[in-house]
């Protein structure tokens, strides 16, 4: 890991004034919960990060990828501000070479979309000033990673999942700390210069009768579930984006996260509340609506 105010091969950390501007983020506490849930971290040493905290969520991000392998939030529901609008522009994080960052050259002119991996309102509560900055953070691009356009059933199914969670498991508290980021693979396609992610993933954490409980879920946009990908995306037209399928969101076990991601998730495989089967391939969940998703201890 590599600090987030430190030099680091292939650039400098920006020394500027825009980059001190961003010295008082906090970022994500792992105490939030009051029973540790640490930073979603490569298991692998080799796999250079740097750490962006923000407005209480902290992204973790891969340079050679060019975005976030994970980012975390601490959402505290009972504090949320609803009212702030939606009014921020994307924006480079200037404490990173931009060309460590995904920026609008890859957007521009197609069909994907700036997909927020900590969701725009999950981390604005507080105070009006403190919500604000949070609501702004969530706008840079380190914040974000490319999606398809397409809004379908599967995609309003992932984009409520922290909604459903506060107000069924964590209705006490309202609180959650929500690990989320693509899984980044060797097979990516690639983009403009990036590789374009196939799936995304989500573990959320929260205490249940005083004890740490999590639950995981998978995005998958893969074009087309009966052809491999190789195949599938062999079709490419050079020059464009590849061609992205519907949104399909699956209830996964947070053990299948370590092994799609290769990420440290510390005590939340064993926290699952996804109920061990028999089969292994029956343990994806293909979620058509929230009253799919199952809270039950292994």
């Amino acid at each position: 890991m590599i600090p987030s105010d430190s030099p680091w091969a292939g650039g400098a950390v920006a020394g500027t004034a825009a980059g001190q501007s961003m010295a008082d983020r906090a970022g994500y506490d792992e105490h939030f919960l009051g029973v540790p849930v640490p930073l979603p971290m490569p298991s692998s040493p080799a796999v250079e990060t740097v750490v962006l905290p923000y407005t209480h969520f902290t992204v973790v991000l891969r340079p050679d990828r060019r975005m976030a392998a994970a980012a975390a939030v601490c959402i505290d529901g009972g504090r949320l501000v609803e009212q702030v609008p939606r009014e921020s522009g994307w924006q480079f994080d200037p404490r990173l070479d931009e060309d460590r960052q995904t920026g609008n050259e890859v957007y521009r002119d197609n069909s994907l979309d700036k997909g927020h991996l900590v969701r725009r309102l999950d981390p604005v509560w507080g105070g009006a000033a403190e919500a604000h900055q949070a609501n702004a953070d969530t706008f840079h691009f380190t914040n974000a990673a490319p999606q398809a356009d397409v809004f379908n059933q599967g995609k309003q199914v992932w984009q409520g999942l922290e909604n459903h969670l506060l107000d069924g498991v964590a209705r006490f508290d309202r609180k959650l700390a929500v690990l989320t980021g693509p899984v980044l693979h060797d097979s990516d396609p690639p983009y403009r210069g990036v590789q374009v992610p196939m799936r995304f993933w989500k573990v959320v954490a929260f205490l249940r009768d005083g004890s740490l409980a999590a639950t995981a879920f998978v995005l998958d946009q893969s074009p087309d579930l009966t052809r491999d990908a190789e195949r599938a995306l062999a079709g490419a037209t050079p020059g464009a984006p590849p061609p992205l399928g519907a949104f399909r969101t699956f209830q996964v076990p947070v053990a299948h996260v370590v092994e799609l991601t290769s990420l440290n998730l510390g005590p939340l495989p064993a926290a699952d509340l996804l109920p061990a089967v028999r089969a292994p391939g029956e343990r994806w969940r293909r979620l058509a609506s929230h009253d799919d998703i199952v809270l039950q201890h292994s």
